[in-house]
């Protein structure tokens, strides 16, 4: 299983590919779309949009893990991470690619046991879980990673419950 996780975000959105066989995982590819803060926001989302598209079209994962909007003290960054998210939904469903949605406090768990685990550890397990012989950089991409992780590690499970 091949699985695309996104941290969503219009200056930054992370992402990692991870495979899953059996118990073992592999990242594949990871890193982050970068916009520039002067540019439109309509061109970042286009360039969002087709970025994600090229991920999709060139890993062919068999779903999209995407982080959920955490809602802060700052509305307007919650409804930027919004419009982002959007266009990273539209990309998979243009190709019919199934997306699952995790809370940070979920990927946490699922990575590391807690819900509270701050950003470096969440990094740490990343590494170790992945075999990386460094810590994966920048922090959106470590995100990303994670939420692919979740997903991968949560889909057979998920499989399982949806025959019975």
């Amino acid at each position: 299983m091949v699985v695309l996780g996104i941290d969503p975000g219009t200056a930054s959105t992370g992402f990692g590919v991870v495979e899953g066989v059996g118990s073992r995982l592999r990242s594949l590819d990871g890193g982050v779309i970068a916009t520039a803060a002067g540019i439109p926001l309509e061109l970042r989302l286009a360039d969002i949009h087709a970025r994600i598209g090229e991920l999709l079209d060139e890993h062919a994962p068999d779903a999209v893990a995407i982080e959920e909007l955490y809602f802060g003290a700052n509305a307007r960054t919650a409804f930027a991470v919004g419009q982002a998210r959007g266009v990273v939904l539209l990309a998979a469903g243009q190709r019919g690619i199934p997306t699952r949605s995790y809370t940070p406090q979920q990927v946490k768990g699922a990575v590391c046991g807690s819900g509270r685990a701050d950003k470096d550890q969440v990094a740490r397990m990343v590494a170790q879980l992945l075999g990386l012989s460094k810590l994966p950089h920048p922090d959106h991409a470590s995100d990303a990673l994670a939420v692919a992780i979740c997903d991968v590690n949560r889909a057979p499970l998920a499989r399982a419950v949806g025959r019975l």
